[in-house]
């Protein structure tokens, strides 16, 4: 100190100077100690930790692969894709660095040059424009670990040193070019923009790595503020700060003068594409993919190494499908061009009817009170009606739940009925007697007639419904679904018809699935995700004459009937006698209209025209259920498979063979790939693999296959099924298949066969009562089979979808052991009655189950 006080003063030393200097140079000193010392304690503070750096808390979306590789879709709560360094435009790159971080090549995560100006001229002088001192990886370092800016300046000077300290080790642990690619994966570049790739896709449509001079510069320029610098809401200022990174890149010499003068004055060409998770195709697979993803990954050994459960739209997994995408967008496209067709015909057939109201006599039927019922089911759910009950009765309901143990559900039927048992003595007796309500849950109804609330519920119940009613039945403007470009339409109907309108639509569940793999290809749950959400692929619906075929294979597997044995079409009773069927009274099945040709027919025959009276003749001949059973197990169909109220799914009753069992599309047409197969049934699968978002995997599936028929009994099946299916010389593949109706024409089933794909669709309403009134069209050749048709046709004219229509169903070499050739079968027998009728697509159709007229038939042919 001496010899610095005799540098700067020599010998003339004044005791006050000297005291002054000992004191700065005390401060220097004293500062940097304190500065090392707040260093120090920062460290050990909530700091990230090593862990931390090296897997930095980030949003990421799951990426949903096509059996292609491309991505399908994501899941998402921030719509967020991470790329790579190598994965960017050079233009991005460079406008980032010369508008951000001159320097970013040169420091070590402060740029202590930029820090000096921003203290002299921003701090000092007050000059603004100066800009600030952060460095890219100090904005990294902020988004990934103090977020938003403090709001006293104290603490903002302690969050700067902290994002310093952050920097210096992310340079330590990561390269230069990982950090720019963090940090524009991480930035959200609003309206749903989250990282450099969804902007890029969002603002331009374009792929991050395509991006020009001008466009990267507008996302560069965003950077400074994603809300002012808005380019939907902002364009001029958008504009002006783009000029600004366009200016930075000509000053770094990244592009030339000429070129600034140039693109300054180009528009911003903005091509704003808002996405949100209904986009893409095959949106019902993707509802019904994140279910079992999340199933799957629910199990245990899939968790993350931390013990908790990965969450499908947060943690970027990556979800490996087996759709085919050529495949999805053919059968969308066929679906939304059929579907209208067959929508106009029901349009036409309840033109003066209402389906709430209307009764046909059948014994079968929906009872109308219940068909009313449903309906006010339906309008209690909406969220107009949910307003104005929690403008009502949330009041009262409080008061009864603090006095009450007694659940009040959103429908309203627990203030319902109690309201009614006051107003008509015996309401709640009768709901007991008929197992609508336990008796427990009586007195709970009990209780609320005598307390104290119950006359303002009553009020309040009254005042509602008086509110309902007027509110639903006012036309309001409102945007509905219909069958045209946009999917919608606008129009003014009141509340209560558009409830009508949207449950009177048709809805269809359609797959397709590769035999050899089991792989779902196509996957169609309904006729428009926004409008209507539920699936129909997964549904159990009642499939008639479809379930026919199994009855045939186990007869032709046990007993080994050829598809030329004869069976009289008359009626056949099984009867209590038949002692494996455990029968209480005879049964006897009818055709359908009750009528019986009284003639000889093949079996092959009798599956074409779906006769219930060959049907029942191969029943009787099994002797029990159980082989029937027993095989569409070993199919995929769990015969042991029960409802909640105990009911066997498949029952054990001879009325199986007439379709009398609940199957899904997916299950159904699974069975089915085992006729494709040479007899091997594979389990359909829709995901191959699931990774995390370091290609960690967590689950893949593999082949579970078994022999379900010998390979002769299932070539047997093959050939019925072709001549069944009436396809042939419509299409060049080999293919066969079997129609399916139920009563009242509920439901409308097709299954059709190749040797590399099987097709199952299904239609109907989300009601039983939402269906045709006739054969003619209330018949699955109407209703399913022609979409099944239009989609393998298409399939056959695009070889993009890999469909190879020249493959043909495998033989076994040799004698089959079972006679095909009717004529060497039987000898010369009189022609069946008929003839070609069949044959045509829109004929009644071969099914005794799907049996129109002429009329009808000529109806539908000219829609």
């Amino acid at each position: 100190m001496d010899k610095i006080n005799q540098f700067l003063f020599g010998d003339n030393q004044r005791p006050e100077f000297v005291r002054i200097v000992k004191w700065l140079w005390l401060a220097v000193f004293a500062g940097i100690a304190l500065g090392v010392l707040v260093f120090i304690v920062l460290s050990f503070t909530d700091l990230p930790s090593v862990e931390e750096l090296e897997n930095p808390r980030s949003n990421e979306a799951s990426l949903i692969y096509a059996d292609d590789g491309s991505i399908m879709a994501t899941y998402y709560t921030e719509n967020r894709i991470p790329v790579t360094f190598d994965e960017l435009s050079p233009n991005l790159v460079n406008a980032l660095i010369a508008t951000e971080d001159e320097r970013y090549f040169e420091h070590t995560g402060i740029d202590f040059e930029a820090l000096a100006r921003a203290i002299v001229k921003t701090g000092l002088m007050g000059q603004s424009s100066a800009g600030g001192a952060s460095t890219i990886t100090q904005q990294l370092a902020k988004l990934l670990f103090t977020e938003k800016s403090a709001s006293s300046t104290v603490e903002r000077i302690f969050q700067k040193l902290k994002e310093w300290i952050i920097a210096i080790r992310l340079e330590r642990k990561y390269t230069k070019e990982e950090i720019i690619a963090m940090y524009l994966n991480k930035f959200e570049y609003v309206n749903g923009a989250f990282g450099i790739k969804q902007a890029a896709k969002i603002y331009f449509d374009e792929d991050q790595d395509s991006l020009n001079l001008t466009q990267a510069a507008t996302l560069v320029g965003m950077l400074k503020n994603p809300s002012l610098y808005d380019p939907l809401r902002w364009p001029e200022k958008v504009e002006h700060r783009r000029m600004v990174v366009l200016k930075q890149m000509e000053k770094n010499g990244f592009i030339t003068a000429a070129q600034y003068d140039s693109l300054r004055q180009t528009d911003l060409g903005i091509k704003f594409t808002r996405q949100t998770h209904i986009d893409g195709p095959a949106p019902y697979f993707r509802m019904e993919l994140a279910k079992e993803v999340k199933d799957l990954l629910a199990q245990p050994g899939r968790q993350k190494s931390d013990g908790s459960k990965y969450n499908i739209y947060q943690d970027g997994l990556r979800i490996y499908t087996t759709i085919n995408p050529v495949m999805q967008r053919i059968a969308e496209e066929e679906m939304r061009k059929r579907m209208p067709v067959v929508q106009k015909a029901f349009w036409e057939t309840w033109k003066w009817h209402d389906p709430w109201k209307y009764s046909s006599g059948s014994e079968t039927e929906v009872p109308v009170e219940i068909r009313q019922m449903m309906l006010t089911r339906l309008m209690r759910s909406s969220d107009r009606y949910q307003s104005l009950r929690t403008k009502h009765l949330s009041g009262v309901l409080a008061k009864l739940n603090d006095e009450l143990d007694l659940t009040f559900h959103d429908d309203d039927r627990e203030v319902e009925r109690i309201v009614e048992e006051s107003r008509k003595k015996g309401t709640i007796t009768r709901l007991v007697s008929q197992k609508m309500i336990s008796t427990e849950l009586a007195a709970q109804y009990r209780k609320v007639l005598n307390s104290p609330h119950f006359q303002e519920l009553a009020t309040q119940w009254d005042k509602l419904q008086t509110e309902v009613e007027d509110v639903f039945k006012k036309p309001v403007e409102m945007t509905v679904f219909a069958y045209n470009d946009k999917m919608e339409k606008d129009t003014t109907m009141s509340p209560m018809d558009s409830i009508r309108y949207h449950r009177m639509f048709l809805q269809t569940g359609m797959v397709a699935v590769e035999p050899q793999t089991g792989h779902v290809k196509v996957w169609i749950g309904g006729i428009d995700h926004k409008y209507f959400q539920f699936d129909h692929v997964n549904i159990n619906r009642q499939v008639g004459s479809t379930f026919k075929p199994f009855i045939y294979a186990t007869a032709i597997f046990q007993q080994g009937f050829s598809p030329c044995f004869q069976v009289y079409d008359l009626p056949v009773t099984i009867t209590p006698q038949d002692q494996g069927f455990f029968l209480n009274e005879p049964w006897t099945p009818r055709n359908s209209h009750d009528s019986y040709s009284g003639q000889l027919l093949t079996l092959k025959e009798g599956l074409r025209q779906s006769k219930n009276t060959v049907s029942a003749f191969l029943m009787k001949q099994l002797g029990s259920v159980n082989p029937v059973l027993d095989l569409v197990h070993r199919m995929g169909i769990d015969k042991n498979d029960k409802y909640a109220n105990g009911r066997y799914r498949l029952p054990r009753v001879p009325s199986i063979a007439l379709g009398a069992a609940d199957m899904s599309v997916l299950e159904l047409t699974g069975a089915y790939t085992t006729f494709a197969n040479n007899g091997i049934f594979n389990k359909p699968t829709f995901i191959t693999r699931i990774e995390d978002k370091n290609g960690r995997i967590l689950y893949e599936s593999f082949a579970t296959e078994q022999q379900a028929l010998p390979p002769n009994s299932n070539y047997v099946m093959v050939e019925m099924l072709r001549y069944s299916g009436t396809l042939q010389g419509s299409l060049k593949s080999d293919v066969g298949g079997k129609t399916g109706t139920t009563n009242d024409y509920a439901d409308g089933w097709f299954v059709g066969i190749t040797p590399n794909l099987v097709v199952g669709t299904w239609t109907g309403g989300e009601d039983r009562w939402i269906s045709f009134r006739s054969i003619g069209y209330g018949q699955g050749s109407f209703m399913s089979k022609p979409l099944v048709k239009n989609f393998l046709k298409r399939l056959e004219e695009e070889p993009a979808s890999g469909y190879n229509f020249e493959d043909r169903f495998y033989r076994p070499p040799g004698d089959l052991g079972i006679e095909l050739d009717c004529g060497k079968y039987s000898g010369d027998l009189p022609p069946l009655e008929g003839g070609d009728e069949f044959e045509d697509e829109f004929s009644e159709d071969q099914f005794g189950d799907e049996f129109g007229t002429a009329r009808d038939t000529i109806q539908i042919q000219q829609q």
